[in-house]
């Protein structure tokens, strides 16, 4: 009687091939989680619609129309089957903002939540570099998948650190230049400068986090 060569092989283990294994299916990183680059981008297209009817019209419009581009924004992923975390988190957002602002009365209220984030994600990222944990290490690698193992290299602990500063100084910015606004009641300015201080100080802040991270790349390791 000739032996089952699968019964004694446990590289078979299903896959149908002697000596092979299927492989675990890789883990979606943060960034696939939160449906890629187009879904936080979806993210912040009610705010965006707040801000240019608002300037357009009045606060009311505005509130209704944000919250309208938020059920939008949640029914298209839904129909496309894409990850809801973006839109959710969006939604919840405009819908905490517009409350702020209808219970004021008055637009400039819409920015508040913003700028108390704004503010504690600043504080939270001077923190991180100030305890050896920078933030934009962290995040960075946690969107990748790629784990925290590069803090056992000093030179890209420097690298991220000074870009953990870099993020800091970006969102001291905003607070600094909109809660100005905020404090003067300038809301047409204070929406433009939602605006202008978003995705464009986001890109410096990505780029001077890129530059380090390559830099420290180029850098010899030291001697041990």
């Amino acid at each position: 009687m000739t032996p089952d060569p699968g019964a004694s092989d446990p590289g078979v283990a299903g896959s149908g091939t002697p000596g092979t294994t299927t492989p675990p299916p890789a883990k979606p990183s943060l960034l696939e989680q939160m449906g890629g680059l187009p879904g936080i981008a979806a993210s912040t297209v009610p705010v965006v619609v707040f801000v240019v009817t608002n300037i357009l019209f009045d606060l009311r419009p505005a509130i209704v129309a944000a919250l309208v581009a938020a059920v939008a924004v949640t029914g298209w992923r839904v129909a496309r089957r894409q990850p809801l975390q973006p839109a959710v988190s969006g939604f919840f957002g405009v819908a905490i903002a517009a409350y702020f602002a209808y219970r004021a009365g008055e637009a400039r209220a819409f920015y508040l939540p913003g700028l108390i984030y704004s503010g504690l994600c600043g504080l939270a990222f001077l923190v991180s570099a100030v305890v050896r944990w920078p933030l934009a290490g962290v995040i960075w690698h946690g969107l990748n998948g790629d784990g925290q193992s590069w803090r056992r290299d000093p030179r890209l602990l420097r690298a991220y650190t000074w870009a953990t500063l870099l993020w800091a100084l970006v969102f001291a910015a905003r607070v600094v230049v909109q809660g100005l606004l905020y404090r003067y009641d300038e809301e047409t300015w204070l929406g433009i400068a939602r605006l202008a201080m978003g995705y464009p100080l986001v890109g410096v802040a990505l780029l001077g986090t890129i530059w380090a991270v390559r830099r420290a790349g180029r850098t010899p390791r030291p001697a041990t």
